[in-house]
């Protein structure tokens, strides 16, 4: 059973810094996607970045040169340092792993990140 874990979440204020990270255990295959989202209070789940197994990066326009993702596929671990952040960032963070050849997705329960302002 594939399972995912956040950790890193909290409270900061505008303009500090926090580091997400996420572990996935169980079996899966090696050519995947992984990547954080977030859901605002009373908005829908948005994509904040992702990763692919080889190195490929996508980023929000409203995080970009502020986030940065990264991945270890040897301990099937993704991240993201979250720089400069706005009280507009203020969210639950969710990890995804979306499975390249069956499209299949899987969650994390998601860490609440809220920058004071």
């Amino acid at each position: 059973q594939v399972q995912l874990v956040e950790s890193g979440g909290g409270l900061v204020q505008a303009g500090g810094s926090l580091r997400l990270s996420c572990a996935v255990s169980g079996s899966i295959s090696s050519i995947n996607v992984m990547g954080w989202y977030r859901q605002a209070p009373g908005k829908q789940r948005e994509l904040v970045a992702t990763m692919t197994s080889t190195g490929s990066t996508n980023y929000a326009d409203s995080v970009k040169g502020r986030f940065t993702i990264s991945r270890d596929n040897a301990k099937k671990m993704v991240s993201m340092q979250m720089n400069s952040l706005k009280p507009e960032d203020t969210a639950v963070y969710y990890c995804n792993l979306r499975i390249t050849f069956n499209g299949v997705n899987y969650w994390g329960k998601g860490t609440l990140v809220t920058v004071s302002s």
